[in-house]
């Protein structure tokens, strides 16, 4: 074998030792995330929706310390826009912390759920385009993370998932560091989704 030949042999042999190594990094990095946040979710149960800001602050996710509280009394109180939408704005100024909902946000809100209110009520379990989005009792509703979720310092995007869409929608929320609370900070979750089956001509 010739001088090229060995070190052909040699420079094939490293590379093959640093992607070995580089493969076992990354299986040990994906072992290591399990069971550490990197895709957990939270079930929260509601015997009653909330029906005014009061109410909402008496539940125990109102201390608002984790996104995931945060995230399930957000989806609580959109669910007042048709039956309670002043009592459904003073909940959402609640949840927005130092901030309100501003003018947009609430026409943002009005365009969405005008005439499709059952959009919130369709995070929630056994809430089907079949039974006309109608949760089961108790309101339950489970609130995801994603590996990307916390990705920006202070900052973190959480999922839900409807019973009328193939995709989780998000909400975006905000940490307020000398209180340690969570804040919502963009409704994102508000998409179309399946026309309810009595209102749908091709169900």
């Amino acid at each position: 074998m010739g001088l090229f030949d060995s070190l052909k042999n040699i420079a094939g042999n490293k590379l093959k030792m640093e992607a070995s190594k580089v493969v076992n990094n990354a299986a040990s990095s994906a072992v290591n995330s399990v069971g550490k946040g990197k895709n957990r979710s939270e079930r929260f149960v509601f015997q009653a929706l909330p029906q005014s800001v009061s109410e909402l602050q008496s539940r125990p996710e109102a201390a608002l310390d984790t996104p995931f509280k945060t995230a399930a009394l957000t989806v609580a109180a959109l669910c007042l826009f048709k039956s309670k939408p002043d009592a459904m704005y003073e909940m959402l100024d609640f949840l927005k912390g130092p901030e309100s909902v501003s003018g947009y946000e609430k026409q943002f809100i009005n365009e969405r759920l005008r005439g499709k209110e059952y959009i919130p009520f369709s995070y929630f379990d056994g809430a089907t385009p079949q039974n006309g989005y109608t949760p089961a009792q108790p309101f339950t509703i489970e609130i995801y993370e994603n590996p990307y979720s916390f990705d920006n310092e202070h900052w973190a995007t959480l999922w839900v998932k409807s019973g009328g869409a193939d995709n989780m929608r998000s909400i975006k929320f905000r940490e307020k560091p000398s209180t340690g609370q969570w804040f919502l900070n963009d409704i994102q979750c508000l998409s179309e989704i399946r026309l309810p089956a009595e209102n749908d001509p091709w169900a």
